[in-house]
């Protein structure tokens, strides 16, 4: 980074140093480029949240995300594991930007460690965070550290270590970095080895903030120099660093940027393939809603009303019942049912209190639910409870296939992962109803349904819909 843009980025970071703006807790925003979830900010922004979560001592494990890093990663699994867990993983390159672009997702900044590593210092040097320099060759660290000091006046060096040690050393390492006191630490192995030890050790390490680096200290160092201003701006640093070390850099960038080119390429296409297989899916889902749902209405309204006729003959009360569900994306709904219960009696929350015959804490269900009508009782081992849900799919609130759609009160209760199922529009019928209804587990509808939004096409939804009327003659689970 050159002075002027160094002194931009610091004139960012200094002002605001003292006064938090957000909380460290807050994540800074991620798109979703290769497969993987990069952040989207500012080299300010991303200095600030390091800064932050250092102070606050929250375990940060940071990698970067490069056109070699993709190619190691392609071929690694557990490097790609690494990455993949990490708690914040930084777009590095041109390469990066490059496939961003191919897929058309936004990125902010390049967010190179070469470039972040001065205003990094700088925030951490104003809060008095310590740092550790771990990695190179003998003597590199050091050097790293001082020239480092020699910009950020402030900054402390709790420890250096080169990057040399053997495993039965490991512990060595590990005791020297916990009792430095250090709270961020620099490690420079190069990939994957770096993630990967991180990964592999970040429990036994004190220091809240580790962050995989790569070269950076050689750079730092001065034993590496870094290419001209204008070859960094126009994306071709990688031209320099091959005229530099051409033996051990050609494969990397000659063959190794084609290989991510094609790769980028590739994932594009397949990506915008998906889309548009999934657009006409969706397009062809909702003709075949509106269809169904407006012939079932015609051809089956003598049983709805007959129905209806016998539920105000049986009890007291209407003969439509109308409750708030969650839809997709957690829009809330009115959802129709012909009542099955009566008006008067124990409600909900004292039944799931008493009861011990539920299928689990979430999604309560009674066999013998002493509220049920014997009108009730019929239509919901038949499912003709559900039938005016199609006034709900021809509404578009519901599909005839897709998850089950989900009281607030147990939406509440959703882990991150159930909250995936959420993520389609809810139907009347689905994999877990064809597959044992209420008698299945909440976290085993919950992966059935997981598993069908991920896989969902216009011919599983004909399966399923073919599926159902057996379900429903078997009655299993039905209560």
């Amino acid at each position: 980074m050159s002075l002027p843009q160094t002194a931009r980025v610091v004139q960012q970071i200094q002002p605001v140093a003292a006064r938090p703006s957000f909380s460290p807790f807050e994540q800074l925003p991620r798109t979703s480029v290769l497969g993987y979830d990069l952040l989207n900010a500012t080299l300010a922004q991303t200095a600030y949240w390091i800064a932050n979560r250092a102070q606050a001592r929250i375990p940060t494990q940071i990698s970067f995300l490069n056109a070699h890093c993709a190619n190691q990663a392609r071929k690694d699994w557990r490097y790609r594991d690494s990455l993949q867990s990490a708690d914040a993983l930084l777009p590095d390159g041109s390469g990066i930007f490059l496939a961003a672009k191919l897929d058309q997702k936004p990125l902010g900044e390049n967010l190179n460690g070469t470039d972040l590593f001065t205003p990094l210092c700088r925030c951490l040097a104003f809060r008095g965070i310590p740092v550790f320099f771990l990695g190179g060759r003998e003597g590199v660290a050091a050097a790293a550290a001082e020239n480092a000091v020699a910009q950020s006046p402030r900054l402390k060096v709790a420890g250096t270590r080169h990057g040399y040690f053997s495993p039965r050393e490991e512990e060595d390492v590990i005791r020297q970095i916990n009792e430095s006191g250090a709270r961020v630490v620099f490690v420079a192995f190069g990939v994957p080895d770096q993630d990967n030890w991180i990964a592999r050790v970040r429990h036994r390490i004190n220091a809240p903030v580790l962050l995989g680096v790569g070269g950076l200290l050689d750079f730092v160092s001065g034993r590496i120099p870094r290419a001209p201003v204008w070859m960094r701006k126009a994306g071709i640093e990688w031209v320099y660093r091959l005229k530099c070390e051409p033996s051990r850099m050609w494969r990397r960038y000659l063959v190794g940027n084609v290989s991510f080119v094609s790769h980028a390429v590739g994932y594009a296409l397949a990506r915008r393939k998906r889309a548009l297989v999934r657009g006409v899916d969706r397009t062809a889902a909702r003709a075949i809603d509106v269809t169904a749902a407006a012939l079932g209405i015609a051809f089956l309204l003598p049983l709805l009303l007959t129905v209806a006729a016998a539920i105000r003959l049986d009890s007291k009360g209407p003969a439509l019942f109308r409750q708030t569900r969650i839809g997709e994306n957690g829009k809330p709904f009115d959802m129709f049912k012909f009542r099955s219960m009566r008006t008067s009696g124990p409600s909900w929350e004292e039944l799931q209190k008493t009861a011990n015959d539920h299928a689990d804490s979430i999604t309560f269900k009674m066999k013998r639910d002493p509220r049920i009508t014997r009108v009730g009782q019929f239509i919901r081992k038949s499912s003709i409870d559900e039938l005016p849900q199609l006034w709900n799919v021809l509404k578009g609130d519901m599909s005839l296939v897709g998850p089950r759609p989900a009281l607030p009160a147990e939406v509440d209760q959703y882990s991150t992962v159930e909250r995936r199922r959420l993520r389609g529009k809810p139907g009347i019928t689905c994999l877990w109803q064809i597959s044992g209804r209420a008698d299945l587990p909440f976290d085993r509808q919950v992966v059935l349904d997981v598993a069908y939004l991920k896989s969902r096409t216009i011919w599983l939804d004909l399966w399923i819909l073919l599926r159902t009327p057996i379900a429903v003659l078997t009655a299993r689970g039905a209560y």
